[in-house]
């Protein structure tokens, strides 16, 4: 059940009332919620829903073992929960991969064998509610926040439908207090909310699917039949489809829990825009890129021990980023670009200081740059289709699949990164005070106008592979 379709559509407006209904009863409205998340999550599979209230059961007793054991060492507590769960998350999403590469590895000792090699499904989201069991029992281990009162809480936090399948992570210290008091909804939340959903689904039905259904998908699938200006284009057209693809999903889960009461971070912040790679990381994806920080870096050792050890740290964190991401190379090589890319950076501030070494303008195109660069091994299929596309760039001819439609949708969806910062937000407020009548009816008319303008049909959101 995608966010832009009318089944969805019916499915939230019945949740909608619904849960408005039990607004003085909290603890039935959160079993409605619980409920109303795994009939949405059972729509991908039902038989996943068990996973689910595995996990939460896992985590919400692991950490009530920890915060049973109050001044003592937890330690082993805590390594044998998020244990448990990378055992999970690593046997649906990278059993076949690392098969693989065992059965290539003996064979080039001359010890072929025929190894299990299991068709595992894997669950939509599981990468997201993995983290989020992991952070919520490091930050019990911690003291950042206290067990939740209840497994209904915990299995809430996991399963809730506007985040499940691709975020943001919301952290359990954020979304925890907010489960534990009746929400309210206020004028400015449904305001907030109802312009992030309308500001998402244009920037997934038009701008995103336009742009992947007729220029990166048939560019990528075979770049030899391609000229370097149709290349160019469909690497520039990835950067804004997978920016509005996902940010969109952002934008409308954000949108959706502000307008059943709840608050969720900010995930992404103009990243475009960024003059270095580690701004790129502080701007796009927010809510992981602050979670590799936190659970991975930090505990690596982070920056305190030195220079070196600060660039060895932030490397192994984004390889491990790259392959959350997927069991491909090609995501392997996509994390280590951008380790080492932030690796160079680091070396640069403690050789210049704080000299600015080059101006904002053309970080920011450096910057972007070698983020296409990265797009096109997380976009490619193979390395040898990302070869090819990299080749491609200097082939000389006619171009073919480029239209000015989606020039303008290229060029636009890059203007977007220059808009206010906090746009949407500024809408809200100054909309906050017109009539509920006028306010309905410009939100209603927004609606029918990207339906008019959208192409016929919705992908999946890309970040529902991870």
């Amino acid at each position: 059940m995608l966010f832009p379709t009318l089944a969805f559509g019916v499915f939230f407006l019945f949740v909608y009332f619904t849960a408005w209904s039990l607004d003085r009863e909290n603890g039935r409205r959160k079993v409605f919620l619980l409920l109303a998340s795994w009939f949405f999550y059972a729509q991908w599979d039902w038989r996943f829903v068990g996973l689910l209230i595995l996990s939460a059961v896992l985590n919400w007793g692991v950490a009530a073992l920890i915060a049973g054991r109050p001044g003592r060492r937890n330690g082993w507590l805590v390594g044998l929960g998020v244990a448990a769960n990378l055992l999970i998350l690593g046997f649906f999403k990278y059993y076949g991969f690392f098969v693989e590469q065992a059965g290539e590895l003996l064979a080039r000792f001359g010890w072929e064998r025929d190894l299990p090699l299991l068709q595992v499904i894997l669950p939509v989201g599981i990468s997201f509610f993995t983290f989020q069991g992991i952070s919520y029992l490091v930050d019990v281990h911690r003291g950042k926040t206290p067990p939740a009162k209840s497994l209904l809480d915990v299995m809430l936090l996991m399963s809730f439908f506007p985040h499940l399948v691709a975020g943001p992570i919301v952290r359990a210290s954020d979304l925890l207090p907010q489960f534990e008091r009746a929400p309210r909804l206020t004028r400015v939340m449904a305001t907030h909310g109802l312009l992030l959903i309308v500001w998402g689904l244009f920037k997934k039905t038009v701008v995103a699917s336009e742009l992947s259904v007729n220029l990166v998908d048939p560019v990528f699938f075979d770049p030899s039949a391609h000229s370097a200006f149709d290349i160019a284009a469909a690497v520039y057209g990835y950067a804004v489809q997978i920016y509005c693809d996902f940010s969109a999903y952002s934008d409308m889960a954000i949108g959706l829990a502000a307008l059943l009461g709840y608050s969720f971070p900010r995930n992404f912040d103009q990243p475009y825009r960024a003059a270095s790679m580690q701004q790129f990381w502080r701007r796009w994806h927010i809510s992981l890129s602050s979670w590799l920080r936190d659970y991975l870096y930090v505990p690596l050792g982070g920056g305190r021990k030195g220079l070196f050890a600060s660039c060895i740290n932030v490397f192994i964190t984004m390889v491990l980023g790259g392959l959350w991401h997927g069991a491909a190379l090609t995501f392997l090589a996509w994390g280590a670009l951008h380790g080492g890319v932030q690796v160079i950076e680091r070396l640069g501030r403690a050789a210049f200081g704080d000299r600015k070494v080059l101006p904002t303008v053309v970080g920011v195109l450096v910057t972007f740059h070698i983020v296409c660069l990265g797009w096109i091994l997380f976009r490619a299929e193979s390395f040898e289709l990302a070869l090819a596309m990299l080749e491609g760039l200097g082939r000389i001819g006619p171009v073919e699949v480029l239209t000015p439609l989606l020039l303008t949708l290229i060029v636009g969806g890059l203007a977007m990164h220059w808009l206010p910062p906090r746009a949407v937000e500024g809408m809200a407020e100054r909309l906050q005070a017109a009539p509920s009548v006028s306010l309905g009816l410009l939100i209603g008319a927004a609606v029918l106008l990207v339906e008019a303008v959208r192409p016929e049909g919705v992908a999946p959101f890309i970040y529902f592979q991870f």
